[in-house]
């Protein structure tokens, strides 16, 4: 059976499609978008969102518009797409998330309040009731305006014109900061409630719980105790903060995403529409197939690949768990490591350079650092946790007694490259922009450019050739596919637009209240100022922030709350401080109880969720270790590179790696015993400490148990041999 054969088997029938389908919707809200609407509206959602793809590839080449103007437009279109086409009650049953009930009864009691102490207008007031209101309504009344509720148009409607007050009026803006007049602040009002409800369809719940709960705060801080205390900020300076500054919903998140981010969305969508995934999938096949476990690790490859072109760790295990899910469980993999390994493997590919889940980007600004020395710091320490996964997916298998896929089966890699090498050259040209020393988003224009014509130059010496068929006619350009790509390119940005937008909120209280350093006074306070202990508070405050967010929402909250409390360290660099919070704020996917990504692989694959969540921690536990790793021994992140100590810290880390993730299988060569899993342990961590005290108990620990597991393997053996030989011998 040839390799094409093999894939066709796990090409998900539509039984397996619509379950794929709803699995997606039931734990990645971005994905439950209306699906079938009338032409009218189709063709008006297309225009929008060419119009929003075309504005940002126009502003990237000729240059972007005054920043009010740039996020204003952006905000603006995305707003207006969000509540046409998500819609405000996704459940089948017609119940509505209790949280939603709890924020926005909360809402009308403080605008009731505000309104008879005096705050705000009537105008005011009744706007925002309004505006409340109409969230509800559109679950509950009838549908008109062709096929879209009459709520959500006149929704779309206001968030558009939010966003065009910025684009429109901010000169006069600018020129009232500190007077703003009565317009300014309805606006502003609009806008935050606005941002507020299209984040919870796009995203989901809980960013619009952090995000309200951040604007109370601000509101009410002189009443809270201890560090949380603060003077408190009254309604109108909270909201013009929110939104008519460059410090909030159009602050540092929407500005990237306004520029950087959405041009790589762009990117990945070219990618999936001209056959890249395809051919990743065809390529770890090829490269991990015939390999002991090799099915599990096309899927931990497969979301090295993926994880370089896409943002979500829910969107990635689903995506790819519709083929690699069902591969496992047809190898012989429990239902519950099936999916662990694909929520391991897709978490951990947000990690991966050079989008890191569009993350990289936004690193930029709050650490100050350029592009190309984020993805350098980033490398290491990524392919050390997929050399991780290879270890525990590869002893488990042993275990299990998995092979691969006989090597006949398979072609060779370099027979794949030579005929679908070509794909990889939009990557290769990304890389080669920014190792130039160039922008990031000049990387990914000349990204664009590059797959678009090796895209219609394969085309075209195929027809040269009278080979049309060596390219499938879904991975042809056309016309069509192109008005198809920028659609495609702008709705997939929403969900993280609607997140940057959410965040600015987040980042605009907290430094308007001075609450991030706060929580860092907490953290040193509570680890007595010391690293380790500062490190452990940290990573559980990632984790705990990071559940059930989106992974640029998530990096913006925890670099906002979590990274201050280890940059307060002077030996920790402003990277190994901001890498630490991000991997931590991602592995929250995986882990128990929020474990988003682990639960939409259970979905798949029919198993139970919090086992699944626990074998994704096992098989995930380099996420959990290399954090400390390059806090304490910055040299990985090729901070003042000293190659023999990189070198040690390295192989260090690889043999901590592998004695945890053998320990968590149980396995070596053989079973081992309760007394070894616990050394190997001791071990493993203490190859994560850099001291040579440490480095040397880790290392003969290694050597021992593995001498010992050799011995015993070449004992039975010889045993075996010897009884074999006395039977012939009889």
């Amino acid at each position: 059976m040839i390799l094409k054969d093999k894939l066709k088997q796990n090409i998900p029938d539509d039984n397996e499609q619509n379950l794929v389908e709803a699995v997606l919707e039931k734990y990645d809200p971005g994905s439950a978008h209306r699906k079938k609407l009338p032409q009218l509206w189709t063709y008006f959602i297309i225009a929008v969102s060419i119009t929003l793809s075309l504005f940002q590839l126009y502003t990237a080449i000729f240059g972007t518009l005054p920043s009010n103007q740039q996020r204003g437009f952006h905000v603006a279109l995305a707003m207006a797409l969000i509540f046409l086409l998500f819609p405000a009650n996704k459940h089948k049953d017609g119940t509505i998330e209790p949280a939603t009930h709890i924020c926005t009864l909360l809402w009308l009691v403080m605008v009731g309040f505000l309104y008879f102490q005096g705050q705000i207008g009537w105008a005011a007031a009744l706007a925002a009731a309004l505006i409340l209101l109409l969230f509800h309504w559109s679950k509950r009344f009838p549908r008109s305006y062709a096929g879209v509720p009459w709520s959500d148009v006149l929704l779309a409607g206001i968030g558009l014109s939010a966003g065009f007050y910025q684009f429109l009026f901010y000169k006069q803006i600018i020129a009232r900061v500190g007077m703003y007049n009565d317009i300014d602040y309805l606006m502003a009002g609009a806008g935050v409630l606005i941002v507020l409800e299209a984040a919870r369809r796009a995203i989901g719940v809980p960013i619009m719980v952090v995000a309200t709960a951040m604007l109370f705060y601000s509101y009410l801080g002189s009443v809270l105790p201890g560090f949380l205390h603060h003077a408190g900020f009254s309604v109108q300076r909270t909201i013009s903060h929110s939104f008519l500054s460059m410090e909030g919903v159009f602050g540092i998140p929407i500005s990237i995403s306004a520029t950087f981010i959405f041009l790589y969305m762009l990117f990945g969508v070219i990618l999936q529409k001209t056959g890249l995934e395809k051919f990743f999938s065809e390529l770890a096949m090829s490269m991990t197939g015939w390999m002991t476990g090799g099915t599990a690790k096309v899927g931990v490859l497969t979301s090295v690949f993926s994880g370089m072109i896409t943002g979500s760790s829910v969107a990635n295990t689903v995506g790819n768990g519709a083929f690699t899910i069902p591969m496992m469980k047809r190898a012989g993999y429990k239902p519950e490591y099936a999916a662990a390994v694909e929520a391991a493997s897709s978490t951990g590919g947000q990690i991966m350079p050079p989008i890191m889940g569009s993350a990289a980007f936004l690193m930029i600004e709050f650490t100050g650092l350029q592009y190309n020395e984020i993805i350098r710091a980033a490398l290491i320490p990524a392919l050390l946790f997929f050399t991780g996964q290879f270890i525990a997916v590869h002893y488990e298998s042993k275990k299990m007694g998995i092979m691969g896929v006989p090597r006949n089966q398979l072609p060779s890699v370099w027979q794949l490259l030579i005929k679908k090498g070509y794909m990889l050259m939009p990557i290769v040209a990304i890389i080669a922009v920014l190792s130039s020393g160039q922008s990031a988003m000049k990387a990914a224009i000349y990204g664009i450019y590059t797959a678009l014509g090796m895209s219609l130059l394969a085309m075209f010496i195929a027809y040269l050739l009278g080979k049309q068929n060596l390219i499938e006619e879904e991975d042809k350009l056309s016309l069509v596919k192109i008005i198809q790509i920028l659609s495609d390119g702008a709705r997939s940005a929403l969900p993280v637009i609607a997140a940057c937008a959410a965040a600015g909120i987040i980042v605009g209280v907290v430094t308007l209240t001075g609450l991030g350093l706060k929580i860092a006074g907490g953290i040193l306070d509570l680890a007595q100022n010391k690293l380790i202990l500062t490190m452990i508070f940290t990573m559980i405050a990632s984790i705990v922030l990071g559940m059930g967010l989106p992974t640029t929402a998530n990096y913006v909250i925890t670099a906002t709350m979590a990274a201050p409390a280890l940059l307060a360290f002077d030996q920790v660099p402003v990277i190994a401080a901001h890498l630490f919070v991000f991997y931590f704020g991602i592995v929250a996917d995986i882990t128990p109880p929020v474990a988003l990504a682990a639960y939409a692989g259970s979905g798949l694959a029919n198993s139970n969720p919090f086992k699944t969540s626990i074998q994704a921690v096992k098989i995930a536990v380099g996420a959990f270790i290399i954090p400390y790793i390059f806090v304490l021994s910055p040299v990985l992140l090729l901070e003042d590179v000293v190659y023999w100590k990189l070198a040690l810290v390295i192989v260090t880390a690889m043999l901590g790696m592998f004695c945890l993730s053998t320990a968590l299988a149980g396995y070596i060569d053989q079973k081992l015993t309760i007394v070894e899993r616990v050394f190997l342990i001791l071990g493993g961590l203490s190859l994560t400490y850099p001291h040579l005290v440490s480095d040397l108990f880790g290392f003969v620990v290694f050597a021992v148990i593995i001498t010992y597991q050799k011995r015993c393997t070449r004992q039975k053996y010889r045993a075996h041999r010897n009884n074999a030989l006395n039977k012939i011998l009889q």
